[in-house]
């Protein structure tokens, strides 16, 4: 495993634009402290290892795989917040995408962890365990820029989630995603804010924002069921993402 690391290293070479953006991503997570304080010792040596190695391939002119996120893994619930995965599967970044989101980003200590553990502690956190208990709707999309690492991400967590009958899993195109992050929401959040938007035109971001997945959609289903109502008929509005499933 280990010469097969150096090698992907050796093989593949940074841009001077990649180079840069890994460089104020590293810039940034140094000035939060990296990671959060607190972290445990084990996990504390492992992000200062990680730094080391990022600090010896910037000094050498060499490569950036580990800090480049190939793939995403975005969680809403109410909080809302995504992770970047890398190349490795590995956890690289956490960024919440609400108040109650950075909220939750801030207690986690998943950086550098493989993407199934991260899930599953972000799953039983206190916050969302409690979300779940209440029967909230958690939202988890997969996207990225390697679309077989995508595909096998999101099958191995919809075969982890596939009990949970209040967890929903699917994949998105990344363009989609630039244009959630670009409204300031996660996938999840902005998938369901086009579908209520398509029924409630006066919706706003905002409300969106605030709003919890199964509040989401409550509203987008009391809308459908209004319209077909009022005898409106054609196209099925299907499950609104409720289920696993949706590929890749």
């Amino acid at each position: 495993m280990r010469n097969e690391i150096r090698q992907a290293f050796d093989e593949v070479h940074a841009s001077r634009e990649l180079k840069d953006r890994t460089r104020e991503r590293l810039a940034r997570r140094m000035r939060r402290g990296w990671p959060a304080a607190g972290l445990r010792p084990v996990r504390r040596g492992l992000a200062a290892a990680a730094a080391c190695l990022v600090l010896l391939l910037a000094g050498a002119g060499g490569s950036w795989l580990y800090f480049t996120p190939t793939a995403a893994i975005s969680i809403d619930v109410n909080p809302s917040l995504e992770l970047e995965i890398n190349r490795f599967d590995r956890v690289i970044g956490v960024e919440g995408y609400n108040e109650d989101g950075r909220a939750l980003a801030d207690q986690l200590d998943v950086n550098h962890l493989n993407y199934e553990q991260a899930v599953e502690e972000i799953l039983n956190s206190a916050v969302i365990a409690a979300l779940l208990a209440r029967d909230e709707v958690v939202t988890i999309t997969v996207t990225g820029t390697d679309d077989r690492q995508c595909g096998r991400i999101l099958s191995e967590v919809e075969m982890e989630t596939a009990q949970s009958p209040n967890i929903h899993c699917h994949g998105a195109r990344q363009e989609e995603v630039e244009s959630a992050h670009d409204c300031g929401l996660s996938y999840g959040k902005y998938r369901a804010y086009l579908e209520l938007q398509a029924l409630d035109p006066d919706v706003t971001l905002e409300e969106v924002q605030e709003m919890t997945m199964r509040e989401l959609w409550e509203r987008i289903q009391a809308l459908s069921v209004g319209t077909q109502s009022q005898g409106q008929s054609g196209g099925h509005h299907g499950e609104h993402g409720y289920g696993h499933g949706g590929g890749h």
